[in-house]
């Protein structure tokens, strides 16, 4: 079960990469970057199909989109000059929240 988890996570960090690629591949006329972010998103599934032997679908897939969302909302903030506000940090709050009941409930 420990080997899932570091699957998820993985799943998790290569769609996050994959999605703040996603303003260099220039509306997917590079394909350079348009490959890699295709790429990332596959290998990102790829990886959650992994992860659904050992772990439930529906928590697997809300812990990876959860995570990935908040991911990206941080990356956003400190990599792609998107703004910070209250909204944002509670909306964030939320799913950091919503993850770790899916996982006590999980854990019984």
């Amino acid at each position: 079960m420990g080997l899932a988890w570091v699957l998820l996570l993985s799943a998790i960090g290569v769609e996050v990469a994959a999605t703040a690629s996603l303003p260099r591949t220039d509306s997917f006329r590079d394909p350079l970057w348009t490959g890699l972010v295709l790429l990332g998103y596959a290998l990102s599934y790829w990886l959650l199909v992994m992860v659904i032997q050992k772990i439930p679908v529906s928590v697997a897939y809300a812990i990876w989109s959860g995570l990935g969302t908040a991911g990206i909302a941080v990356i956003g903030v400190l990599f792609l000059q998107e703004r910070l506000d209250l909204a944002r940090v509670a909306g964030i709050a939320v799913i950091i929240v919503g993850v770790a009941v899916l996982n006590l409930h999980e854990a019984h």
